[in-house]
Order: C-alpha cells, then structure tokens, then sequence
C-alpha cells in the first residue's frame, strides 16, 4: 500500500479528489514520516524534507521547486506541474500588453472626468516578442501572441529551432536578442545559471522593450532594472514576481511610474488541474511506468 502526505493551501481539495477518485493502493496519511509519496506545496514541506525517511516520490503542486531544490535531501524522484500555465500566463501577459498599448486604464480615468480625449496606439502585429524559456509556458504564450501577428523569437541554452518560435537564440545570444526585441517576457526557472541574467548590463541593450518577469524572481536584478527603466532602455516592466515575496513595503517598485507589480498571481496552480497531473503521475508509478515531469536536481527544472 502506498500512503500520500498532503500539504498545500488546498489540502482539503486535494483529499476530496483522493477520496472521490479513489486510485488504487493509495491512502492518505497524516505523518510525513509515514509516507512514500507527498503532493504538496513546496514552500509549505521544505522545512518537513528531513523528517520524510521514506519518500520516494514527492509531486510538487507548483512548477517552481525552488524551496525544495534547496534542500539537501535529494534521495527521491521529484516532479512538478507542467503544461497546465500556458494559457494562465499568455492571459497575463496579452492583458497587461492590450491594457497598455491601447490605453484602457487612461481611458477608464478619462471616463470618470467625463473627458473625452482619444490617444494614437500602434497594432501589436508586427511587433517582436521575445520569450525566455521555450518550454510548454513559452510555448504557449508563443503561439497566443502569433494569433495577434508578432513575430515571436525564444531564448534557450542550446538555441536550437522549436515550434512554434520563429527563431530561438543561445543564452550567449541574449544581449542581440534583447536588442531586437519590443516586448520581452521571462518564464524561466532559478538556476546558477539564471540568477541575475537579467541585469544593468544585458537590460542595457533593450530599445525601449516592455518587460514582463513571470517565471522567477531571482532572474531579474531589481537595481539592473530600475537602471534601465531610469535610463529609458526598458520603458515599462510588469513584475508578478520577485526575489523576495511579499514585496517589502519599502521597496521602490511600488511607487516607480514605470513598474506595474502584481502578487505572484501571473498563474495559480488551480487544485483539480493539478490532481489532473498527480492522477496520470500515480497511474504511471503503480503500472511501473516513467513519470511526467520529472525535476533534473542539478539543473533545477
């Protein structure tokens, strides 16, 4: 018999589609030392991973493991959840851009001052996006944004083509694909490799580009960014996430004309999409089967 540790902001969701699905040779348990399977938040277990004598398994309820990864407990196949943000975070991104670029939040000011004011916008088709990370959330958002007719470049460590890019940089290219580009959204990870990629120096290259940062907060230099909001090279940056959350009150975004801050909300893990993935993940470990989205430790993704 199998037995699942549960722990999440939607523990109790999650046992109700446990009890309402009923997979075979699985039970709940309320002791992580009693289970060989966890599905859980990572922020919430990191601090019970050294308690989990007998984990084998732990499905992470985000797509970001980070608190985990910086555990020194790694005797255990860990996966997180994939394929499910895409939409989320094209509607994120597409929203915030339309808002912009069309004016609607000026509009809705003018609306209440009974002024009637119209303001020139340019067409998102034929404007460059630029996506860092091809994996199934830059993919995503990829094809979203080719529907509004842009031309939409990826960055990835090897560069090689993937659809639906029309072209894929190298991360050695970043600097000539941050030159190229009008809009520039990050869905990366938080590696070594990824810490601070995003700084006074690459940002510097940038043409006036807007800046999202939906995938991790640690990518971006908050002190490189304001630089280059400051020296006008970024002309706006849409953050939903940061390096450390909740966003201090003192920090400068909040009151920078140039910085919309939203509360890590791009894409939430909605609990009966990710018992979705849990479900085919046990199917796949009770029938001896590979796993889905399986974390490599080293590379952090």
């Amino acid at each position: 018999m199998n037995r699942v540790f549960i722990l999440s902001d939607h523990s109790k969701r999650y046992r109700e589609l446990l009890n309402k699905h009923a997979l075979p040779q699985l039970q709940p348990c309320d002791d992580i030392r009693d289970a060989n399977i966890v599905l859980a938040d990572p922020p919430k277990v990191a601090s019970l991973l050294h308690s989990a004598s007998s984990l084998e398994w732990l499905q992470s309820t985000f797509a970001g493991c980070d608190a985990v990864l910086a555990h020194t407990k790694r005797d255990y196949t860990l996966t997180n959840v994939r394929g499910i943000f895409g939409p989320l975070i094209a509607e994120y991104v597409l929203g915030h851009l339309l808002n912009h670029t069309r004016h609607l939040a000026i509009y809705r000011k003018q609306q209440q001052q009974a002024e009637w004011q119209p303001h020139a916008y340019s067409s998102l088709a034929g404007k460059h996006m630029l996506i860092l990370g091809t994996g199934s959330i830059g993919s995503h958002l990829a094809e979203t944004a080719k529907l509004f007719g842009m031309t939409v470049s990826g960055l990835s460590r090897s560069g090689n083509p993937t659809a639906p890019f029309d072209t894929v940089y190298a991360t050695s290219a970043l600097d000539s694909a941050l030159a190229q580009a009008d809009v520039v959204v990050s869905t990366l990870p938080y590696t070594p490799e990824t810490h601070h990629l995003l700084n006074e120096e690459s940002l510097g290259q940038c043409q006036q580009a807007l800046l999202f940062n939906v995938g991790r907060g640690g990518v971006l230099s908050e002190q490189g960014l304001i630089k280059a909001l400051d020296d006008g090279a970024v002309e706006h940056a849409f953050l939903d996430v940061f390096a450390t959350e909740p966003l201090s009150e003192a920090h400068p975004f909040w009151d920078h004309p140039k910085v919309s801050v939203t509360p890590h909300i791009a894409a939430v893990s909605f609990p009966d999409d990710v018992f979705a993935c849990f479900r085919q993940n046990y199917l796949n470990w009770y029938h001896d089967k590979p796993l889905d989205s399986i974390v490599d430790f080293e590379r952090g993704y």
